[in-house]
């Protein structure tokens, strides 16, 4: 591996894989990546590359195998493009007959036949002694929208290709729809109300919704609501569930099940003074406790699951009707079982479990019926949650996490399409100097792709079925992601591309069907790391029509010199996000002292982060003051806050995203990235409640001005 001959072959067998060999890090300093992070993530692609020895033989079969293949898994038409369909032939058929058959996602079906010499060329290679040309087949006409399959026949050899003929931008209202809108951003945990049990829940959030279209709000935004392990105290995070496929029986409101009405054993456990008494300990908590909590819950559950299934009823035979229809659920509850049975990760299981394999007597019938019951009633939920917002007029705006949980369902289930023995992160920055792990594993990016992104359709579609607004989370991951090798140091990290077009055509496609917007979270990690947005990142967010975020921290840490830019149109405007100190914190500096007390900041990280902070401040207090939205005398922090608001809500940002907790000058932040025990992140209660906060001068007066700004802007 030391020569260097084996090193440029190892190179070549990298590119092969999509692996970068280097990359420009914060400082735009070149990092070449090592020849044992290469050689590890290579492995863990599929690759032999075991030995020195293995490499240069690795990279002649692993380009042979390209050129061999003479269509590509997964093509893209743009519906504004010529149909042409890329082919990679050997040149001694230049006389066969190639046999077509398309057969659209309608059922329709097409066939015709070519000679391939009269297909036009485009280029050729020679390759382990065959000469290839790569000739573009064209499609009789313009394909509708949807996924198509493409097979071909040539000298009795099959090829089938996935065709996603897409529009070139993803959905985006108009202009007298969707132009000037506001928003409201809380995470559902920290909701809640007098009635609630300690968090929010998906009736909280309806009526969260029902307050904010009362006020011609237009977008009501959370954090993931996904299926989470909740018996496990160290994977609370939003950002790590067990699935992207199934809902978080967390958020459901007990009061509001049917069952209830008829199921005396529950009722007789809910009205007892023990279990009340355990309900108001909640309710008092500043933080959310999952676990306590969903304990109190499951005891109702089970006990309204043995009603719905002592008898037959017209409920029972809707809830036999849903498993008919989705079978993932009805797997997903055998897992969750099994889970229960064993009290291991999955990979500890049994090997036929841990294969796949669960039949009757893997795991408690009663356990499985319970988490059939709990998803069909979360689907419900979710369900009545989106017609809310559709009858108010409100945009339920989701979040898409990047990663699941490694000891979760989607990667037990789905693990040929994860990149097994690493984990994503990012590289070090200013902020982590070491890295970070993020503690999931990549997607597969070819293996994604020879099974049709069957599973990335599914959670898209599984999210944009109720959302009128999705964020795809650390959006760069379209283009890249930093892969770890497990048992390295997250600084010895490799990047992954991923085939980007066909990404943004699948999200193109299914924001159209849904009518739904798509927000790219193109951020980096925390400030001051800019440097994480490749350069082609947003010119092609923009080339494909997802908005992007202008979140005025970054915005000001990322060229103090000039102050701030303008705010694009196709945008989600926000002072912060949930990752952030609030907007009060951040104007006193509050944020500073927190990451120093928890060790992200050491003495003279600190004292720069001071002076950069400063400087900030006086920048935009400079800015606002010219623009007229601070008085020479509103030093004070609500006067800051207010102008910071009116200078994003008369923005050209079609949404202005208002964090709730910003409106009572809340200081403790949601999340403090690269924190666990350190910091109580996803736990702490908003400060309010909601009866409380929606009669709050403070509050509604700030949103009723935010309102009457947006319209004004829109009029201009």
């Amino acid at each position: 591996m030391s020569s260097t001959s084996g090193i440029r072959f190892l190179n070549y067998l990298a590119r092969l894989y999509g692996l970068q060999t280097a990359y420009y890090d914060v400082n735009n300093c070149r990092q070449q990546a090592s020849p044992e992070s290469l050689v590890a993530v290579l492995q863990s692609l599929g690759a032999s590359a075991a030995s020195p020895q293995d490499i240069q033989p690795a990279w002649r079969k692993r380009r042979q195998e390209l050129w061999q293949r003479p269509l590509e898994p997964v093509n893209v038409l743009w519906d504004d493009e010529p149909p042409l369909i890329r082919l990679r032939l050997p040149s001694d058929t230049a006389e066969n007959l190639l046999k077509c058959h398309l057969k659209l996602e309608t059922g329709e079906e097409y066939g015709w036949t070519w000679r391939t010499a009269d297909i036009p060329g485009a280029e050729t290679a020679e390759v382990e002694g065959i000469r290839y040309v790569v000739k573009h087949l064209p499609l009789a006409e313009k394909l509708p929208w949807g996924y198509h399959k493409l097979n071909l026949e040539l000298s009795e050899r099959y090829e089938e290709s996935l065709i996603i003929s897409a529009p070139h931008k993803a959905y985006s209202p108009p202009a007298e729809e969707g132009d000037q809108h506001w928003g409201l951003f809380l995470p559902l945990y920290a909701l809640h109300t007098k009635k609630s049990w300690g968090s929010g829940d998906f009736s909280n959030l309806e009526e969260l919704i029902d307050w904010v279209g009362g006020m011609e709000g237009h977008v009501v935004a959370t954090l993931p609501l996904l299926a989470t392990f909740l018996d496990r105290r160290d994977e609370i995070s939003p950002y790590l569930p067990i699935s992207r496929l199934l809902w978080n029986e967390f958020y459901l409101d007990i009061n509001a099940i049917p069952e209830l009405q008829e199921c005396h054993s529950a009722q007789v456990v809910l009205e007892s003074s023990s279990f009340q008494n355990e309900i108001k300990a909640l309710r008092n908590s500043r933080l959310v406790n999952y676990q306590r909590q969903m304990v109190l819950k499951r005891k109702i559950l089970e006990e309204l699951c043995r009603c719905l299934f002592a008898k037959t009823s017209a409920r029972l035979g809707e809830l036999h009707h849903f498993a008919e229809v989705h079978p993932l659920v009805e797997d997903y509850a055998r897992f969750r079982a099994t889970c229960e049975k064993y009290h291991v990760p999955w990979r500890s299981w049994p090997q036929p479990l841990r294969d796949g394999i669960l039949g009757e007597g893997n795991y408690n019938e009663e356990n499985r019926r319970y988490h059939l019951y709990v998803q069909w009633l979360a689907q419900q939920r979710i369900e009545n949650v989106s017609q809310k917002a559709k009858e108010k007029g409100v945009r339920l705006y989701l979040d898409l996490p990047l990663g699941v949980c490694p000891d979760g369902y989607d990667v037990w289930r789905e693990r040929e399409n994860f990149v097994p023995d690493t984990s994503a992160g990012a590289p070090p920055d200013t902020v982590f100097t070491k890295g970070q792990n993020w503690g999931f594993q990549p997607l597969h990016p070819e293996r994604i792709r020879e099974q049709g992104y069957r599973y990335t359709i599914a959670y898209l579609q599984h999210h944009l079925r109720y959302s009128g607004i999705l964020r795809i989370d650390h959006v760069m991951g379209l283009h890249r992601l930093f892969c770890i090798p497990n048992g390295m140091e997250a600084g010895q990290g490799v990047y992954l591309r991923y085939h980007a077009e066909e990404l943004y055509a699948i999200l193109a496609l299914e924001s159209h069907r849904n009518k739904a917007i798509i927000v790219g979270e193109d951020l980096g990690t925390v400030p001051p790391d800019l440097g994480t947005v490749p350069p082609y990142v947003r010119p092609a967010m923009k080339k494909h029509g997802l908005y992007r975020m202008y979140v005025l921290h970054y915005e000001l840490a990322s060229n103090r010199q000039k102050g701030l830019p303008p705010v694009p149109q196709n945008s989600v405007a926000s002072l912060n996000t949930h990752d952030m100190h609030p907007f009060a914190a951040f104007w006193q500096e509050l944020d500073i002292n927190e990451r120093q007390e928890l060790g992200l900041l050491d003495t003279k990280g600190t004292q720069k982060e001071r002076r950069t902070r400063r400087d900030i401040i006086n920048i935009l207090g400079t800015f606002l003051r010219r623009k007229g939205w601070l008085k020479e005398s509103g030093d004070d922090t609500f006067s800051a806050l207010e102008a910071c608001m009116s200078f994003l809500a008369c923005s050209r940002a079609r949404i202005f995203l208002v964090n709730l907790e910003d409106l009572w000058l809340e200081m403790k932040p949601q999340n403090v990235p690269s924190t666990k025990k350190e910091h109580p992140n996803w736990q702490r209660k908003a400060l309010y409640s909601f009866e409380q906060f929606c009669q709050m001068p403070q509050v509604v007066d700030t949103l009723l001005n935010i309102k009457e700004l947006r319209k004004r802007s829109k009029q201009k």
